[in-house]
Order: structure tokens, then sequence, then C-alpha cells
């Protein structure tokens, strides 16, 4: 097997099963599980670097100061992504965790459209079409519309438009981020140690070992989706990324036994009918091109999921 694909299917199972790692948490607030997050994976991502000795990207810090504030940006985009899905599956929410990672890549593509002026394709509009339909037939049985799901999705999508063109990689621009993110989590981590409240200091061994582990479940399923988009098709590096919202959607209904009423099926049903017009256009479109050209993010691909 193509050694890109394993590194792929790897990061893509490790995202998917990201439920059961938050669960074991589920004692600990989320925004405290967020805040350890930023901290550990920045401690994390600065030792690989420091054996990798890959700092000559810092260059383009001081050379591009509006760079610090780009990524300032994605930073805010970043942990919001990252506290919503905490909060959502401690929340027993995992099934509209994984529909917002489903309708993620038509997000991306809708906001291409609108924002970069990018020109649809007919079978795109179809896609979109129905993966609204999907959400709109959800937000009617439930009373309201899907924020999770929609939240998700929206802050994943506009984090990935900002990192697209990027001048760093995922690993240096995940030491930027949280870098940025560093100082307000050890701040309230700190006032939550003056307030006694601080789930750390009064947490048993494994808890805080699963509070430390945060750095490197954050940081090793993001390089090895790195490893293997360079070693595969871009084509089939999106295909193979609905591996991630699937695995979440099977613990949602089948190990925490959340509700999966009729009309959450027809709206799923009709956002999978759109993912595959999408994904359909999108292999068409790619075997229409010279070999040597690469899909670009409206052909099915998305950037990995911060989850």
């Amino acid at each position: 097997m193509n050694s890109g694909v394993v590194y792929a299917l790897a990061a893509y199972v490790i995202w998917g099963l990201f439920p059961l790692y938050f669960k074991a948490l589920e004692q600990v607030p989320s925004l405290q599980i967020l805040a350890h997050r930023m901290a550990w994976s920045l401690l994390f991502v600065a030792l690989l670097l420091a054996v990798l000795k890959r700092w000559s990207w810092m260059r383009l810090l001081r050379e591009q100061p509006a760079l610090l504030a780009r990524f300032a940006l994605s930073a805010v985009l970043l942990s919001s992504n990252w506290g919503i899905y905490i909060w959502a599956v401690n929340s027993n929410h995992v099934v509209d965790a994984s529909l917002g990672y489903y309708i993620n890549p038509l997000v991306n593509v809708a906001l291409g459209s609108v924002l970069l002026h990018e020109r649809l394709r007919g079978l795109q509009w179809v896609a979109l079409a129905i993966a609204a339909a999907g959400v709109t037939v959800m937000a009617i049985e439930v009373g309201h519309v899907p924020w999770i799901s929609l939240s998700l999705a929206l802050t994943f999508g506009s984090y990935a438009l900002l990192r697209k063109t990027a001048p760093l990689g995922a690993l240096e621009g995940l030491a930027v981020e949280t870098a940025v993110l560093f100082p307000l989590a050890v701040a309230y981590l700190f006032w939550l140690s003056t307030q006694g409240m601080n789930a750390f200091a009064s947490a048993d061994l494994s808890t805080r070992w699963l509070l430390v582990a945060a750095g490197p479940i954050t940081t090793i399923p993001l390089l090895l989706f790195a490893a293997g988009a360079r070693r595969m098709s871009m084509t089939l590096l999106g295909v193979l990324q609905y591996i991630t919202p699937t695995l979440q959607l099977a613990l949602g209904v089948w190990l925490y036994h959340e509700p999966f009423a009729a009309a959450k099926m027809v709206g799923f049903g009709l956002v999978w009918v759109g993912l595959a017009v999408f994904l359909l256009d999108g292999l068409r479109a790619a075997w229409g091109r010279p070999a040597t050209t690469l899909p670009s993010l409206d052909d099915g691909v998305a950037a990995p999921p911060k989850l």
C-alpha cells in the first residue's frame, strides 16, 4: 500500500476517535480542557521543532509583521473550533459534531465562492443545494438551526481559508497559533488555581496525564496528515477525509446512544447525497486534467480538520 495512504488513514482514524479521548475527560470543564490543549500543544510542538532544528521560518515573522496578525486571527478561529468541539462531545452532541465535519468541504466551497469569487461548477451548486436542504430539514424538526454543526463547519472553513495561502507549514503554523494562545491559556489556568477551581490540581494522576497528552494527540495526526498529503493524490485524500465524521457518527449513535430520529436520518441522508454529487464532480474534474495537475480545494479536498 502507498505509504501516503497509510499516513492519511492513520490521521483520519485518530481524528475520528477523538470523542473517546474527550469523553475520558468529561469530568473536567470544557474550557479548562481547551486551555490545557493550547498550552501542551505549544510545548510539544516546540519540542519537535527543537529536535528537527526547524527554526528558519521564524525569519518570516520578523520580516513580515502582518503575518503574525494573520496567524493571530487563525488562532482565534482554531481555538473557537476546538472549544465548540470539546463542549459538543462532552455535552452528548457527537452526532451534531460529525455533521459539522461532513458539511465542512461544502462550506469551504461556499466561502471560496463568496470571499474569493471562485466560480462554481453546476454540480457544485447542486451539491450545496441538496446539503442545505438536509440542514433545513433538521432545523425544522428540532425547532432551531443546528448551530453546533454550522459553527464547527464555519470556524474551520474560515480557518482553512486563512491557512490556504499561508507561507508556513502545518507544524510551524500550529507553533505560531499556539504561541498566540499560550499566554491566555496559562493566565486562565493560573487564575483558576488562585480560586481553587483548577481541575488539574485536584484530579487523579490518570486525568492529569490525559490533559498533558493533549499536546501529542493534537500534533501527531497533523504530522501524519502532512506526510500523507505529500505522498498521494489530493483527490484520494479528499475522499478519505470522510472517514473522520463517519467514525464520529458511529461512536455517537452506537457507543453513546445519542438520538438519531427519522428527521435526522433524512437530513443526514440529504447531506450525504450532496457530498456524493460533490465528490463525483471533483473526481470528474480531476480526471479531466493533465496528470501533473492537482485538484484545488473546491474539488472536494479539504485541509486537515482541527478537531
